[in-house]
């Protein structure tokens, strides 16, 4: 291969180009995350400000907090215009899974020097060759994507022939489906797929399709799809992608419309989930009993007012307007407390007499677990001027009994930030550390990372400091036992339906929203 790399001859245009998704006024194919979803039901709930995944991602780490599984990354090769993306959309209906993503090549072109960019413009640069893609960075991006992180695609602009200035975040792949006519072509791509399958389509099919694409689609003459095609398209098929097909674990012959292919390989590729299925909560259950609790741990002093207000929230009869308002006083002095731990320096504001303090980081940023997190927003805004909030929505599977992940949304940056993570209560851990999983995914630095709780119970202390050792944890109180449905004893009620005044639906969590033993 590195041979043919240093023969290259300028060629090509954008019609050499299979297009991953529908064409935007640009001419490019932005990048975004695909879910699975049934045609009937799409696992998709959508409001006027978010969009929800009714199905969640389980866990993709242990109970110690680290990644122990890995997205599954199938690999589609092919000639261009051969059906790739065809046959990645079966497969996605087919599977019907949540948090699949659909990574094209498309969008890792190499930004074009000056001289390169004119001979774009008349058509003479060659897209279809190997040295036409940033290998170093794709593969960088579908490691990361593959080991669970958050990561950033390029958006190709192939008017300037070159990358926007802002790139999309793709975060939270269970399975991975990377499409591109060189995706065979990297031996350090090859070790990333798990599954390697090569879509073969008759070339005279293939430029037929080419031919109705470019003419009707980007209004080219017929003559100069032809010459591209013969000049630049085919030989790089026999050259460099044709030769490739010898890698593939599986060929599929007529693409897309071979669904005895598709259902071997969707059948593969659920074998495989199952055999990474983890259950993280049953081994929270089972770990760090009877130690000593962590000293990471800060618990608001048990003052007569602090306990005369759980007094009050903990008393199954106490009104709604009563609970809301002590909740939103503890929920300010527990915020307080957090703030305190936050890094500062010694500041002298007049020069000299007075020796103050000030807030010694870049910026502090506020995360709640909806829905009884959201609560305690306001809380953080009344004290931390212009904060910036992120959401994160975890249920509990009632099936499995397995926090999931449904729906994120952070700012931009995240990763440079203090952030405060808030829940109002903790009984196991399990969504707390899938929450911190999630900023650490998103390079959060750990030390960074404040978990602020109303009421949490030992387990839940005990699951987030063992799995996350420099997370701070804060706390108004902290009750010993949980019982045989993860409900905090004595507890607080479900926190949730006691402030918004709802009846919990029967698969939402509060800690998890689930605690409505009092």
């Amino acid at each position: 291969r590195e041979s043919h790399r240093k023969e290259r001859s300028p060629a090509g245009g954008d019609g050499s180009l299979d297009r991953l998704l529908p064409s935007v006024s640009m001419g490019i194919s932005p990048r975004k995350r695909t879910t699975s979803q049934c045609k009937s039901e799409p696992p998709l709930l959508r409001t006027s400000k978010r969009t929800i995944y009714t199905a969640g991602r389980p866990p993709w780490y242990n109970e110690h907090g680290t990644q122990s599984k890995e997205a599954f990354v199938i690999g589609l090769c092919g000639g261009s215009a051969s059906g790739k993306t065809t046959v990645a959309r079966k497969i996605i209906e087919a599977l019907d899974v949540p948090w699949v993503v659909l990574l094209s090549m498309d969008s890792f072109y190499k930004v074009l020097s000056p001289e390169e960019q004119t001979l774009a413009a008349s058509n003479d640069y060659n897209f279809d060759h190997p040295d036409a893609f940033d290998f170093g960075l794709l593969t960088h991006t579908l490691r990361k994507l593959k080991q669970g992180k958050s990561v950033k695609i390029p958006v190709y602009d192939f008017t300037t022939h070159g990358r926007q200035k802002e790139w999309k975040t793709v975060y939270g792949a269970s399975v991975i489906i990377f499409e591109g006519i060189m995706a065979f072509a990297d031996k350090e791509l090859l070790k990333l797929l798990d599954m390697k399958i090569f879509v073969e389509t008759d070339s005279d099919i293939r430029l037929v399709r080419r031919l109705r694409r470019d003419i009707t689609e980007r209004g080219r003459e017929i003559e100069g799809v032809i010459k591209q095609y013969n000049k630049f398209v085919k030989p790089a098929f026999e050259q460099y992608i044709e030769p490739t097909m010898r890698l593939a674990d599986l060929v599929v012959p007529r693409g897309g419309g071979n669904m005895v292919a598709i259902d071997l390989i969707v059948q593969h590729v659920h074998s495989q989930l199952e055999e990474r299925e983890l259950s993280v909560r049953a081994a929270l259950a089972s770990a760090h009993q009877a130690q000593p609790l962590p000293q990471t741990l800060s618990v608001l002093e048990s003052t007569p007012q602090v306990r005369g207000m759980h007094t009050i929230i903990r008393n199954k009869e106490t009104s709604r307007d009563e609970f809301i308002f002590y909740s939103k006083r503890l929920m300010r002095l527990l915020i307080e407390r957090a703030l305190s731990f936050l890094p500062s320096q010694v500041c002298t504001p007049q020069g000299e007499d007075y020796v103050g303090r000030t807030f010694y980081g870049k910026r502090v940023t506020g995360v709640s677990i909806l829905r009884a997190g959201e609560t305690m927003e306001p809380a953080l805004r009344a004290v931390c001027k212009d904060v910036r909030i992120g959401k994160i929505l975890i249920q509990t599977n009632q099936d499995t009994g397995e926090p999931e992940l449904h729906y994120l949304r952070l700012p931009k940056d995240i990763g440079e930030d203090h952030v405060i993570l808030m829940d109002c209560t903790v009984s196991t851990g399990a969504a707390a550390m899938m929450a911190v999983r999630v900023l650490l995914d998103h390079d959060v630095q750990e030390d960074k990372i404040l978990l602020v709780s109303l009421l949490m119970a030992e387990m839940g202390v005990h699951s987030v400091a063992y799995a996350f050792p420099q997370v701070k944890i804060i706390t108004t109180a902290v009750d010993k036992k949980v019982n045989d449905v993860f409900h905090i004893i004595p507890g607080i009620g479900n926190f949730g339906d006691r402030y918004f005044g709802t009846d919990a639906p029967p698969d939402w969590s509060d800690e998890e929203m689930d605690e409505p033993s009092y």
